[in-house]
């Protein structure tokens, strides 16, 4: 894309440190595996880095990727809400991370954080941020949920009172498996289009939830890495994960933007759980600890 506006390059910098400060931290959990580095080029338009961390002690898997792409045509998944700018050139700027723990009492967690831009020709630019973050627990505990959402809530409370009940019941609605009417956790902040604010505020935005994602999620790691658990707590993580990836690949909108756009499938696939099993017809057990989940999977306000 050419023509960029001249906050692409601010943000791209943030992306960047961004995505080595989650590596980072991420890293302190672990004393014999660090993250591989898989700098990569898009034939039709820009590239990225994708770092992932295998079979460590607390994560089972954990990647981070960085991304920055651009070409003539916006993709179909990204104009839906701006059905003006088919066919317009256009340049996505992101980082991304999804963590599988090994324990199942660790949540796997999700975030995000995006910028697009979208030009006509001899017009300006239209911009706008997206991005999120949400957690996935298989066994939940109240404090690790009450403290997830009180993050949120938070970093959320400088940019208005309406921001983080908005992106909250956004966020449960987006994670929502229709097919099997259940969310797919148990929420966070969910935004996306953000551009009613001017750029330095929704750029703000932005980093405040980049930022504010280890804050979330480290103390409930830390938390929770040490609990003894047994093969069947392992068999329900393992099938719990299967309803990560059919969200994953049914409704999520940056798999399928990566995947409309010609992205690079090892890359947008990397959210996707290393170990998964399926069961045909699986219920678990009343009253047991694996039922208990389905309470937590219905929205409900956590602070």
């Amino acid at each position: 894309m050419t023509g960029m506006s001249d906050h692409a390059p601010e943000v791209e910098s943030y992306l960047r440190s961004l995505q080595d400060r989650l590596c980072a931290a991420l890293e302190t959990f672990e004393t014999e595996v660090r993250f591989g580095d898989d700098v990569w080029a898009r034939p039709s338009g820009g590239g990225g880095r994708t770092r992932v961390l295998k079979n460590g002690a607390v994560f089972e898997q954990a990647g981070v990727g960085y991304s920055k792409v651009f070409g003539d045509t916006l993709p179909p998944s990204a104009s839906v809400q701006r059905p003006q700018l088919a066919g317009c050139s256009w340049l996505a700027n992101g980082v991304s991370v999804v963590v599988h723990p090994r324990n199942p009492y660790v949540p796997t967690a999700h975030m995000n954080v995006r910028f697009f831009e979208a030009r006509k020709p001899d017009a300006e630019p239209v911009w706008w941020f997206g991005g999120g973050f949400d957690l996935t627990p298989f066994y939940p505990f109240d404090e690790d949920c009450v403290h997830w959402h009180t993050v949120a809530r938070d970093l959320c409370a400088p940019f208005g009172d309406e921001v983080y009940p908005k992106y909250k019941q956004w966020c449960d609605e987006y994670f929502f498996i229709k097919h099997r009417n259940e969310a797919r956790g148990i929420g966070g902040l969910f935004f996306d289009d953000l551009n009613a604010w001017d750029f330095s505020e929704c750029f703000a935005f932005l980093r405040a939830v980049g930022d504010g994602f280890l804050d979330a999620y480290l103390p409930i790691v830390e938390r929770r890495k040490n609990a003894p658990y047994g093969e069947r707590e392992r068999e329900f993580q393992l099938y719990r994960r299967g309803r990560y990836v059919e969200f994953n690949l049914v409704y999520d909108r940056g798999t399928l933007f990566g995947l409309q756009s010609g992205g690079r499938a090892e890359s947008i696939l990397m959210s996707l759980p290393p170990r998964v099993r399926y069961e045909y017809g699986y219920a678990p057990e009343a009253g047991s600890a694996e039922a208990r989940l389905a309470e937590y999977l219905k929205s409900r306000n956590w602070t």
